[in-house]
């Protein structure tokens, strides 16, 4: 089975607002979906990354990736890892590896008949909670952003970014949570994401301290990337320091860069996401040494359907891995899969058993949101 084209479909449009950019515009492209055409068919990948960066990173690993045996993703990514390393690993070109690596396992499964968290070691379950990803607002429009997406059946809740931590305020922080717990309800699973992977993040380790204490009033669940995502020694401070679960990593990148982090304690659970950390053979790899150290893992590829779909067979295959992210109200996950995901009686999202990813790309809504032709993707 060999690897005959790859192409690249950049997402606008639609595009969701983004806590890390508050020039952020529905046109802007920031991710990126991924084809990997072969002999047996089209495998699907995403790459949280801009359409350009993906475009010349491909110029690059094109002649690596043609004509290579699209039945061995670990394989073929490692090669191209291995044979780009001096122009930049950690950078688009890792990220653009997440995206072809997502495609061939993809095909993997598809060749195989089996859905791709079987291929990873086997499913532990065949569904999984969802958490809904929304923005932090003002507590009066958290509380009505809030009310819709639990009235859709989610039971849990990840609120973050947006004015906490950014306005010299600690009781507006502690109201948007408050307002939030008041919403969801008790009995919710309610996360807080601080952002702190933002653009000048402001907080240090003291407000993070004095923050995982105020959220413990409010039972939450998690304090996501609480500081900046390169203080390594004050995230080790803090897991040790906090009582409120510590967690982060969405922004690092392969292998070796998670090892200090996991060998030094600095999360309780680690979020690597799948459209940039080097795919799910990376991300695999990354979820074991989290394990071997004590620390759950819980994946974070939230941005599209195809990121959303790896996530739920990464779930599958992992036996404390019970949450995925969803990003509520994204045309790029609800209109883009050709089956959109629902949520069950108990606000669970099935794992797909179909083969490869389990999902199927709407060719339309690539097409509206990417500006590019899909001849030739019906396979």
């Amino acid at each position: 089975m060999k690897i005959l084209d790859v192409r690249a479909f950049g997402l606008r449009g639609k595009t969701p607002e983004g806590g890390w950019s508050n020039e952020l515009r529905p046109d802007d492209c920031v991710h990126t979906i991924i084809a990997v055409l072969t002999d047996a068919g089209v495998g699907w990948g995403s790459v949280f990354t801009s359409e350009g960066l993906v475009n010349g990173s491909l110029s690059v690993l094109r002649s690596l990736l043609i004509g290579e045996n699209a039945l061995e993703p670990e394989r073929v990514s490692e090669k191209l890892h291995q044979n780009t390393f001096w122009l930049g690993r950690g950078g688009a070109i890792t990220n653009t590896i997440s995206g072809i690596d997502l495609a061939l396992w993809d095909v993997f499964g598809k060749v195989c008949g089996q859905p791709v968290g079987r291929l990873l070691g086997g499913r532990y379950r065949d569904r999984v909670r969802p958490y809904a990803s929304l923005l932090m607002h003002e507590p009066k429009r958290m509380a009505d952003e809030l009310r819709p997406v639990k009235a859709q059946g989610f039971r849990a809740f990840k609120i973050g970014w947006g004015p906490f931590g950014r306005r010299a305020s600690f009781s507006n922080d502690e109201a948007i949570v408050r307002a939030a717990r008041e919403t969801v309800g008790e009995e919710a699973m309610l996360m807080v994401d601080a952002g702190g992977s933002d653009a000048f993040w402001p907080g240090d380790f003291k407000w993070a301290l004095r923050t995982a204490e105020m959220l413990l009033d409010y039972n939450v669940f998690w304090f996501e990337e609480a500081l900046h995502p390169d203080a390594l020694e004050d995230f080790i401070a803090l897991r040790r320091a906090a009582k409120v679960t510590i967690a982060g990593g969405e922004v690092l990148t392969r292998r070796q860069s998670f090892a200090p982090w996991l060998e030094g304690g600095a999360f309780d659970i680690v979020q690597p996401d799948v459209t940039k950390c080097g795919g799910l053979s990376e991300q695999r790899r990354i979820a074991w040494m989290a394990r071997e150290h004590g620390i759950r893992f819980i994946p974070h590829g939230w941005n599209t359907c195809v990121g959303l779909a790896s996530d739920l067979q990464m779930a599958s295959a992992f036996s404390d891995t019970d949450l995925v992210e969803y990003l509520t109200g994204s045309p790029f996950i609800d209109e883009l899969a050709a089956t959109p995901f629902k949520l069950d009686a108990d606000g669970m999202l099935a794992i797909p058993e179909r083969p490869g990813l389990g999902i199927d790309i709407n060719l339309d809504k690539l097409r509206e949101f990417s500006g590019i032709s899909t001849s030739g993707l019906s396979r």
